[in-house]
Formats: structure tokens, sequence, C-alpha cells
């Protein structure tokens, strides 16, 4: 939605010329490739370009558009003053040196982020919403809603841990819009209270990114990419303006995660390598592993079979260094199990089914039973692989397995993925345990839509 009062920029709108907005987006795009930068430029973003609403591009697209139109400014394209943008992003960037960014996320975007996240003008309504169904996170009434303390921040904290264990055993698709809630809490939080002090204050903005990541996996597996892209996206944001390594090289990992999942490889592979850059000082080589095996993803997705195996070899060589104390607290999910169940989506991506199936089953074996959404993900994947393998008696075992957690687990991501599975099985349905899965399988998705 366009700002009250918003100024069209018909400077930028004379440079577009005759192309449509979507063309125009796309030149962006080669432009900023050109450069070495990486924008998801779109029909949306100029359209809020032109109408006023972004009055100044983040630091990325500023390079991008002034390589676009050399010898000109910002001033010449019809944006304000860097200085003279009002927000608290805008403040941020005044204050800290600028970076290279990897998103189209934008200083004014965050602004519009965190005015949708806002429930109300006060901290103290915010954080009565730090809660998730039934369960409070926080205290109803803050003794101050502009100082903020240990009993807020907490509250965010308890918020992201309750989210991420309702998410491993349920998955994404009935949490979303109820985790909403207290992540505009977190945001008002941050933007309308003042910590008690500077450790406080970073375990806010932490606390505030972790969410924001937390939030965003949940509209990733339930199938809401542009949501969860946003999210990460404010994620990176609040990293880089508290200057938290842990914070990026985890909204770097889930944006890499996100780029594989939309077809986008090659932004998948800029991305994890940033978090790995990021991860670098950090003391936690299964972080450095988890984020190595986010490139090879990308890499598989790209038909890079040589850079992948690199990929893979590093994972297996900082894995094997073992647990640290400076593991995040968000990759308790990150055992053998997943280790081999992102190689086998690798060789999947590869082509190589065979041996895809094979680490996919062992991914199904080593599986914590804690992890529902997870057991279900890995033999979704397992029954794929032997599906494109020609093992279709194998698939269908697998496929029951898969139908038979769909009761307890709701995610769009894995219902999407057995569907595929059906589909490439379908020409099987002679072979007797095919017909059987695929007879059970037409039964639960009518009822799943009905």
């Amino acid at each position: 939605m366009v700002s009250t009062g918003a100024v069209p920029n018909l400077a930028f709108r004379r440079l577009r010329g005759q192309r449509s907005a979507g063309e125009f987006a796309a030149a962006v795009r080669r432009s900023a490739r050109e450069i070495g930068e990486q924008v998801a430029c779109d029909a949306r973003y100029i359209g809020r370009v032109e109408s006023g609403e972004i009055r100044c591009p983040n630091y990325a697209y500023e390079r991008v558009f002034l390589h676009m139109f050399p010898g000109r400014t910002l001033a010449d394209l019809g944006f304000s003053p860097r200085e003279t943008v009002r927000g608290r992003a805008a403040r941020a960037t005044a204050e800290s040196p600028p970076r290279p960014a990897l998103h189209s996320d934008t200083d004014e975007e965050s602004d519009v982020l965190r005015r949708v996240f806002m429930t109300s003008g006060t901290t103290t309504m915010a954080a009565a919403t730090l809660g998730l169904g039934g369960t409070s996170a926080a205290a109803a009434v803050l003794p101050d809603p502009r100082r903020v303390g240990e009993r807020e921040v907490g509250a965010v904290e308890k918020a992201v841990r309750q989210i991420r264990l309702l998410d491993d055993r349920h998955g994404g698709d009935g949490l979303y819009r109820r985790a909403s809630r207290p992540l505009r809490a977190a945001y008002a939080l941050l933007d309308s209270g003042t910590a008690t002090k500077r450790s406080t204050a970073d375990r806010l903005h932490a606390g505030a990114g972790e969410l924001a990541i937390s939030v965003g996996w949940l509209a990733h597996d339930s199938g809401r990419y542009e949501d969860a892209r946003s999210h990460y996206a404010e994620a990176l944001a609040t990293a880089r303006v508290a200057g938290d390594a842990a914070l990026e090289a985890h909204a770097f990992c889930n944006t890499s995660f996100l780029a594989r999942d939309t077809g986008r490889p090659r932004e998948s592979v800029r991305a994890a390598e940033a978090g790995q850059r990021a991860a670098q000082p950090l003391g936690s080589p299964r972080l450095l592993a988890l984020l190595a095996l986010r490139e090879a993803g990308g890499r598989a997705g790209l038909g890079d079979r040589t850079g992948c195996e690199r990929a893979i070899g590093r994972a297996h060589t900082a894995f094997g260094r073992g647990p640290r104390d400076a593991d995040p607290e968000w990759m308790t999910f990150f055992r053998e199990a997943e280790l081999e169940m992102l190689q086998a989506q690798c060789w999947s991506a590869l082509g190589d089914w065979s041996r895809a199936a094979g680490h996919a089953l062992r991914a199904t074996r080593l599986q914590d039973s804690h992890f529902t959404r997870n057991l279900a993900l890995y033999r979704a994947e397992l029954t794929w692989d032997l599906a494109r393998a020609g093992r279709a008696a194998e698939a269908a075992a697998a496929g029951h397995q898969v139908l038979d957690l769909l009761d307890r687990v709701r995610s769009t991501r894995i219902r999407a993925m057995l569907a595929q599975s059906a589909g490439v099985l379908v020409p099987q349905r002679g072979v007797a345990e095919v017909g059987e899965f695929l007879e059970r399988y037409a039964d639960v998705a009518e009822a799943a839509t009905s």
C-alpha cells in the first residue's frame, strides 16, 4: 500500500520509457549480475519506486541503479537523500557503514514490514500477544511501556522455542498465521521500547530476528514462499543493524534453502557462501557443515556435480569435528539423519536417483521420532527417489509410511512431494503395491481438500 503523502518518482518513471515494469525489472536484475550484485527486483518493486513509496533504495539497489545509468546521482534518479528518509532502518544505515546485500529487501521495505507487524501503538499491548495459541509467553501488562527488560526479552525467546517445538512435531501449515502474532509483538517491542541495558538490547534484536526466521520457515514449509522471503529478509536486516553474525548466518542459511526450493540455485549458492563467511568466526563446525550442504544443494540445482561433491566433502569434514558449545540453539535438528537427507536432495537434483534413495533410506532409519515432520519429509524424499529410480513397489511402501504421518503433520511441502511421486507412479498402477498406494493416496488427498 502506498504511504499517505507519497510523491511519485517521475524521473525514475521517465527512465523506464516504453518498457513494462516487468521488463524494466528484468533489466535491473541483469545489470545487478554484471556487477556481482543479487537483487530480486520485480514489477511490484518498480511500482513502489515510481509511486514514491520507496524514497531511497538500499545500498545494493543504489549500486545497480548507478551502474545502469552512469553519470547520474540518486537525486537525478528521483530519490531523496538517505539521511532524510524517515524510519529506524534509515537511521541505522546512517549510523552503520554500508554492507553488500543479497536481498531485494530495502531499508524502506523493513519499515513497511514493521508497520504491518505493529499490533498497537504501545509496547504494553504488543507484549500481551507474545503467546501461541492458549499459552502465554509474556505477562499481559508491563510496568513501563517505554522500558524493555528481562521479562520482555524472555517472552520473545520463549516464543521462538515454542514455535520450533510445535513445528518439529506438526509442520508449518497450521502454525503460520498463529505465529505471526508474537512476531508482530516482538517488533513492536523492538521499535517502541528502550532496553534497560546493552545486553538486553542485543538479546532483543537476536530474539526478534530468530522469531522472523522461525515464522519465515513456517511460511516456507506451508508453501507461502513470498512471505518466507520477506521474513528472512527482515531477519537479515535485523542482524545487520545489530551486528549479529550468528543471526546473519542463520538468515542466509534459510534464504539459501528457500532459493533452492523456488528454483533459484545461483542465489542459493551465493546465500550459502555469504552465510559461511558470517559463520566462520563463530566457532561452530556444525553450522559450517550445514551451510556447506546448503551450497551443495544450490550447486546441484545448477548441475555442477563437481562443485556439489566438493561442498559435500567440506560438510563431512566440518560435521566430523563434532558438536561444540558454540552451536546455535536452532540447530537441534541437524544430526546425522539431516546430513543424509540433504545429500539425498543433492543427488536427486543431479538425477542420480538410486544414490539419492540410499541416502534418504539412511535418513529415515536414523531420524529421531521426536522430529515427526522431518520423518515424514525424509520418507517423502525416499518415495520420490525410489519412484524415479524405477523401484515402484518400494516407492509405494515408503509412500504408505508418509501417509501414516499426515494425520499429525500438516506441511504443504511434504504433500507436494508426495503428489509428485504419485504422479510418477501412475503408469505402474498395475503393480499391486502401487495400485493400493495410489488408491489410499487419492482418498487422503480428497479428504484434505474437502
